[in-house]
């Protein structure tokens, strides 16, 4: 693995007036990461990702992408594919002027035809931009992100508005970039995607990092649960437990493994069936949950 990180952000800081919006943060994202980019609203993410994209001056702190300044847009651009959440196309452009015009401003090389294969857009790539549906917008939008395979994909919030075949379509062609060795840095609001797909994931809260790290280190760092129901009466289960609103019982613990043999046990000792029975360990959505409680 190349030492040179792909993407090194050291102490930045973005203000807007009196507003800090990104406060001190650092991190790194290697060649060949899928790392994931994730936050509440108003977390800093849009602002940090503009200024690692060279859309945005930074206040203060230093950015570097392949080892350079994102600014030096003649040397950076051309390795970067981006995928925003709005796409600025001309409506009356067609689907093939559209990807064939990013390309040139890009200064990659590839073919239009290729690209449009790869997205499901070949039967569309004579309709104008203005004609597409909301989810041919979106495919449109990654078709120009990764024309020419890009060494670095930006993809923010990209299977909004899909369906369900063109985002596994999607995560398809991301895969086959990944194979290639293209990184990827992903913005998204559904936390099953990051949890499935991300090597590492940034967790913003006000600015800076709530936490950073795997999947597994992340979540970690919240107790899995048991949950279930009894029937009544019953005799004192054998680990702690709180009653939840709804009546069933709730068993939180750092030794799953552990703790669902004791009850498994318990209830076969007392002849007793666990109604509604889940176990399992915490999500990625419950660590974001936990991150206004801190």
């Amino acid at each position: 693995m190349p030492t040179t990180p792909v993407i090194d952000v050291e102490r930045l800081n973005v203000s807007y007036g009196d507003f800090h919006a990104v406060k001190d943060l650092s991190f790194q994202v290697h060649a060949g990461e899928l790392y994931a980019l994730l936050g509440t609203n108003g977390a800093g993410k849009t602002s940090t990702l503009e200024t690692i994209e060279g859309h945005r001056t930074a206040t203060s702190g230093t950015v570097r992408v392949f080892g350079q300044s994102p600014r030096d847009r003649h040397s950076v651009r051309p390795r970067m594919g981006i995928m925003l959440q709005e796409s600025g196309f001309s409506p009356d452009l067609t689907v093939r002027e559209s990807v064939r015009l990013v390309g040139a401003l890009t200064r990659r090389a590839d073919r239009v035809e290729r690209v449009l294969d790869v997205v499901g857009l070949t039967r569309k790539a004579s309709t104008k931009v203005s004609q597409l549906s909301g989810g041919e917008k979106r495919r449109l939008d990654f078709a120009t992100a990764v024309y020419g395979t890009p060494e670095l994909v930006f993809l923010d919030e990209p299977t909004t508005g899909l369906d369900i075949q063109s985002r596994d379509a999607l995560w398809d062609a991301v895969d086959r970039l990944r194979e290639d060795g293209t990184t990827v840095v992903l913005t998204t609001h559904y936390l099953e995607e990051a949890q499935q797909r991300a090597d590492r994931i940034g967790l913003m809260h006000k600015g800076t990092f709530h936490r950073e790290g795997t999947v597994s280190e992340l979540t970690r760092t919240l107790p899995a649960t048991i949950r279930f129901t009894l029937p009544t009466p019953a005799p004192a289960l054998p680990l702690q437990a709180t009653r939840e609103s709804d009546g069933r019982f709730l068993i939180e613990t750092f030794t799953l493994p552990k703790d669902l043999y004791t009850l498994l046990g318990w209830a076969q000792d007392n002849a007793l069936e666990l109604l509604d029975l889940e176990a399992g360990p915490t999500r990625l959505d419950d660590v974001f949950r936990s991150i206004d409680s801190h």
